[in-house]
């Protein structure tokens, strides 16, 4: 029997549905992070206190440096999982571009957007 060189649309479909799941998780996360880059903690009318609470500045500084590069990495997952479906639509998805093997299901059930089988991966 000949080595199978892509997954069938029903398997294609499967994994559809699970990237989909993922990616619409990925964006609520995305939209959380923004929102906690966005939301302002500064010294507008409402701050009544005539302190100045230098740590506490510093703190929200950092949290929303953090924030940032976690909204950055987000980003760039939710792109990895957009061109996932493509290469469904295109059919060729699950297959490594090291190699032109399938990639094993087992590795695209954790990560979904891979584009390397583990033998390529390891080569790396």
């Amino acid at each position: 029997m000949a080595e199978k060189t892509r997954y069938s649309d029903e398997e294609l479909r499967e994994f559809k549905e699970l990237i989909m799941n993922k990616l619409e998780k990925a964006r609520e996360d995305y939209e959380l992070l923004k929102s906690a880059i966005t939301q302002s903690e500064s010294n507008d009318t409402q701050d009544t206190s005539p302190t100045f609470k230098v740590l506490e500045e510093g703190a929200a500084t950092l949290s929303k440096e953090e924030a940032g590069r976690l909204a950055q990495r987000q980003q760039k997952f939710i792109q990895h999982l957009q061109g996932a479906l493509i290469r469904i639509e295109n059919k060729t998805y699950g297959i490594c571009r090291e190699t032109g093997k399938l990639i094993a299901k087992e590795r695209l059930r954790i990560v979904p957007h891979a584009t390397l089988s583990m033998e390529a991966k390891s080569k790396q």
